[in-house]
């Protein structure tokens, strides 16, 4: 289930209307078009046109993560999602674990406290033990649905990242060899090696000096 930018932008949104305003769910192009590009509670925020959204849409179609509904009595065909927690797909959430998916697909990598603090609408965690006993949950499955990656400089929380979006399983992991180094480790580990190497000509130079000085004399 690999989803691009655009298609990972559509579940999130269909994901949060269910929740939020069920009476307004399923969604138009316009409606799903105006809650892909809403200015809060996104990241980053995206500007699509409704062409965009609907290539997305057609794609998802195609991937079985969506299905098309028309209201008795209306042209307009409104869109649902297919994605958890229906008898046509194979992952199924808690209450809590779907909130964590939802607002990792709309707001990318955050933290527990974070999500804990963005939930509200979604689900009401009782506290941050819950949030992190959940990632641990979805982090645990046979497949798993999210990760944890490396802390930040000057952070005190690690930050969790989902795995559906492509390009999301190719962070670094927590505790990975392969994680990327902070930019200002790197501009200290230059520094030591520079220092390192002018240590090296001075000490040679100072040789060849004392040398130079046993030949005078």
């Amino acid at each position: 289930m690999q989803l691009n930018s655009i298609e990972g932008r559509i579940i999130g949104c269909l994901l949060e209307k269910e929740v939020t305003t069920p009476e307004q769910y399923p969604l138009s192009l316009n409606a799903l078009t105006l809650a892909c590009n809403q200015k809060t509670s996104r990241e980053p925020v995206m500007s699509l046109s409704e062409t965009d959204v609907q290539v997305g849409l057609d794609c998802l179609n195609k991937k079985r993560l969506i299905s098309e509904q028309s209201g008795f009595g209306s042209r307009v065909t409104k869109y649902k999602h297919r994605f958890c927690n229906t008898e046509f797909s194979d992952l199924q959430l808690s209450k809590a674990e779907f909130a964590i998916v939802c607002l990792l697909l709309l707001r990318g990598p955050q933290t527990p406290g974070e999500l804990r603090t963005r939930s509200g609408r979604l689900h009401d965690f009782t506290d941050i033990d819950e949030v992190e006993s959940s990632l641990t949950a979805l982090a645990s499955r046979e497949t798993p649905v999210v990760k944890m990656l490396p802390r930040e400089p000057g952070k005190r929380e690690s930050r969790y990242t989902e795995l559906f979006s492509e390009g999301a399983d190719e962070l670094p992991a927590a505790g990975s060899v392969n994680a990327i180094q902070p930019a200002a480790s790197q501009t200290d580990t230059a520094l030591a090696e520079r220092v390192a190497h002018l240590e090296s000509e001075v000490s040679e130079l100072k040789s060849q000096l004392a040398q130079l000085r046993a030949l005078l004399e």
